[in-house]
């Protein structure tokens, strides 16, 4: 990392202000670097223009200790040590930390979470779009408490509206597009007097709300007697094919890499694509050529570009906080490489002029991180000891008091816990001696520490990264709901 050449000292005598050049340390990448960045941002000015497109990214349980193993792991891939690595969006010169909490919880969930972002105020947990007023699991309260979301904002304005998960299209984050609902499980079926969660999307998409709408869940939108295209059976209790409804009315569908190839990507009828029962694939588990978290963002924004008026689209990486509530980091990591490569097409795809950006999260979860390990440790394996000497790590593994090698990530509770439940009822256990290729595995559970079967999110902060008209709005430490207001006020700018 370090270059003492005589054409870097003369860059820097060129470059740097006066009073940096007389100091040792000028003659450093390290400080060149660093220079660099202030000089750029000193020559920032702000995007005050009017965002004809909006893209909100949202990684579901990406927060600050997440990114950073992401971060990682995708250097790490490139065959950087890793640290060094910068993901594309966070270059973008704009950034805050994030406050997740729900109105009544200290640890959020991701329905309220996603609600905030869509309509400007915090809400209770387990619900979407709904006022405080509103009570968890209580249809009555529905009524009186519905919020305006962003989407219908823009779609007023005549843009057209967006979404993409690789979670179902009825799960907490996407369904904050466009459902308003007492309880965020109530996707296939809802008590009387309201409306389950897939028949609100079908219906945004038949009014003309919700465009384009692509990830899982062809389950929610079928009965069990009715088959999708890999024969499964749907949950709907109502026998309600609301697939065949949404194609009766002209609604474009796919389910498969063939059908989506198939699709008109030219504005001309809506589409909706579900590409999976459930959710879809792991990015690790999908087969090649199988449709995945960038391809839907491609098509994504070649439709919704085809609205001159532009567009509001979220794009959600969902199964990250699945792989973390599963315990298994590299599956988390191999899905934040996807979405950190779905910000840079979306990026590619687009103008900085005039459209916004904000990469986010949901929430954070129950992650920590092990020390003290030298550079370049592989960051889903065991912790390296530092190199005194040199920069990379030794050779030599660090052991804790047990004598016994530990991981860089571990979690506080999950399924890999070491105390397991013996046919007694009591727990009980010790940590295994781990090898570097068991603890690598892509199937490796980490360490945890409280036994729980499915890992907790955690209270902690998330990141907001932002580049485009008024993403400057962002900066310090904020309430969740703010960047609803960052969005509405570079959407309306005069």
């Amino acid at each position: 990392m370090l270059r003492n050449s005589a054409a870097l000292a003369l860059t820097l005598a060129v470059a740097l202000p006066a009073a940096a050049q007389d100091l040792p340390q000028a003659g450093s990448q390290w400080f060149a670097d660093a220079q660099a960045v202030i000089e750029a941002r000193k020559a920032a000015t702000p995007n005050t223009n009017r965002a004809r497109n909006v893209i909100l990214f949202v990684a579901d349980g990406l927060g600050v200790g997440t990114n950073y193993a992401v971060r990682v792991f995708d250097g790490q891939q490139k065959g950087l040590l890793g640290e060094e690595n910068v993901l594309p969006y966070e270059a973008f010169p704009n950034v805050a930390l994030v406050k997740t909490y729900n109105i009544n919880a200290q640890t959020p969930d991701s329905a309220p979470t996603a609600g905030a972002l869509n309509t400007g105020v915090k809400q209770r947990f387990n619900l979407i779009n709904l006022g405080e007023n509103a009570i968890t699991g209580d249809c009555a309260s529905e009524a009186d408490n519905r919020l305006t979301t962003f989407a219908e904002i823009v779609e007023g304005m005549g843009k057209s509206v967006g979404i993409v998960s690789t979670a179902r299209l009825t799960h907490a984050t996407p369904a904050a597009v466009y459902a308003k609902t007492a309880y965020r499980n109530w996707e296939a079926e809802a008590p009387e007097g309201c409306a389950d969660i897939a028949s609100q999307m079908i219906e945004a998409i038949e009014t003309g709300l919700v465009d384009v709408a692509l990830g899982g869940g062809r389950r929610n939108f079928h009965g069990a007697e009715q088959m999708d295209g890999d024969g499964k059976g749907g949950r709907r209790k109502d026998g309600v094919d609301l697939i065949a409804a949404a194609q009766d009315s002209g609604v474009q569908y796919a389910w498969n890499t063939q059908t989506a190839q198939a699709l008109k990507l030219d504005g001309s009828a809506p589409i909706l694509g579900l590409f999976d029962a459930s959710h879809m694939k792991y990015e690790h588990d999908r087969p090649e050529g199988e449709i995945g978290l960038v391809d839907m963002t491609r098509m994504a924004i070649e439709t919704l570009s085809t609205n001159e008026e532009g567009f509001y689209l979220e794009i959600e990486a969902g199964r990250v906080d699945h792989a973390n509530h599963a315990g298994n980091l590299h599956r988390t990591l191999t899905d934040g490489v996807a979405f950190a490569q779905a910000v840079a097409l979306a990026d590619e795809l687009t103008d900085d002029a005039d459209t916004l950006i904000i990469v986010t999260a949901d929430h954070e979860h129950a992650i920590a991180f092990n020390g003290y390990c030298g550079r370049g440790t592989p960051i889903t394996g065991l912790c390296h000891d530092i190199d005194n000497a040199g920069v990379k790590h030794s050779d030599e593994l660090v052991t804790a008091d047990d004598d016994k090698p530990y991981s860089v990530v571990g979690y506080l509770n999950g399924p890999g816990a070491v105390l397991k439940k013996g046919e007694d009822g009591v727990y009980s256990g010790e940590r295994a001696t781990l090898t570097q290729a068991q603890a690598t595995d892509p199937d490796f559970l980490q360490e945890a520490l409280i036994p729980k079967s499915s890992e907790t999110h955690s209270g902690e902060d998330v990141v907001a990264w932002a580049k485009g008209p008024w993403a400057h709005l962002l900066g310090g430490t904020i309430e969740q709901n703010v960047i609803f207001h960052v969005m509405h006020a570079a959407a309306t700018a005069e």
